[in-house]
Order: structure tokens, then sequence, then C-alpha cells
């Protein structure tokens, strides 16, 4: 934005100082320079405020992680969350709820196995680990489960038309099953949300 408004002043000035004392614009191309700069003045708000969003959520995220694991390992993990959903359509809050209904209750252990064989921190299966190009090993690696589990999260939400809880639901399973995750992701939710205020 600064830099279009710094070139028009340069052709300006450009213009004067050649003895070119009139530059006229047609009035459409006038309305399209300025819906132009509206439109990224706008942009740039809103990216803004998404940034500042995502900051704002980070230490709740590590204090409520810090609940369940170490202080450098909450640290780490929420640094995680925010990294892994920059150009996504989620926030960090939603990997962080995933990642406490998932394993909260084993110390957020990279580690962790599910009786039905789902692997790290995030809980993926390895089938659906290896659909998004990651090895099941690869899942007791912090960043590459966060990204596996992105990657998931993006998929269950195309197959849930945009409804981000459903995604989730989905993410956690079927059935009963994906209820209690649920309700767990959004106690989660709400512990994160009661920290930031």
């Amino acid at each position: 934005m600064r830099i279009l408004i710094l070139i028009l002043g340069f052709l300006l000035l450009i213009a004067v100082t050649n003895n070119q004392a009139s530059v006229s614009m047609n009035p459409e191309t006038i309305a399209a320079v300025f819906q132009a700069r509206q439109e990224l003045c706008l942009k740039e708000q809103k990216e803004e405020e998404d940034r500042i969003e995502r900051q704002n959520q980070l230490p709740a995220i590590t204090a409520i992680f810090a609940r369940h694991t170490s202080k450098a390992r909450a640290s780490r993990l929420a640094y995680l969350c925010y990294e892994t959903t920059l150009d996504t359509p989620f926030k960090p809050i939603d990997l962080a709820e995933l990642a406490l209904a998932e394993t909260g209750g084993h110390s957020l252990s990279s580690h962790a196995v599910s009786s039905e064989g789902a692997l790290g921190v995030w809980q993926l299966m390895p089938k659906r680990a290896k659909s998004h190009g990651y090895e099941p090993a690869d899942m007791k690696k912090d960043e590459k489960c966060a990204e596996a589990a992105v990657k998931e999260l993006q998929v269950k939400l195309a197959r849930a038309n945009g409804n981000l809880q459903k995604a989730k639901r989905l993410y956690c399973g079927a059935g009963p099953q994906a209820r209690h995750y649920e309700l767990k992701t959004v106690k989660y939710r709400r512990q994160i949300l009661a920290k930031m205020s």
C-alpha cells in the first residue's frame, strides 16, 4: 500500500517537473484505483488482526499445556500450534485443543500410542499419516506430527463442508467416541479462552 502511494507520488512529481501541468485520469480509473486501495487496506487490516489474535493465544495455550507437561515443552508445542496454522484457516487454539483432547492425559507425549494405534501428540493413525506424506515414525517428531495434523484437519474441514466444529469431530473419530472427544475439545477451548481474558 505504501509502495503504491510512493509510486503514484513519484509519477506525479515526474509529471510536474516535466512541465506537464495537468495529469488527468478518467473517473473510471480514479474509481478503480480508489477501490484497489480500499481492498488492499482492508486485507492488510485483517492480516494484522489475525496476527495479533494468533499471538494473543500463545500465552494461554502455553499455560494450559504447562498443566500437562513441562513449561519448556508447553512453550514449544504452543509455538508449533502457532507456526503450523499460519496460512491455513485454523488458529493455534484449534490445534491446541486437539492435542489436549488426544494426549493431554498422557503428558502431551510425542511417544503416545492409542489402543487403536494412533501416534504422537496429535494422534494420527499410520495410514492417515502416510496419506499426507509422513511415515508413522515421523509422528514421534512434534513438528512433523503437527504438520500432519493440520493437513488431516484440512481434509476433515473439506469433508465437513467448511464446518470447523464438525471437522474436529471427524478428526477425533466417529460415533460416541467422536462425541466424547468433541466435549473434551470444547472443555479445553474454554480453558484457553478463560486464560486469555
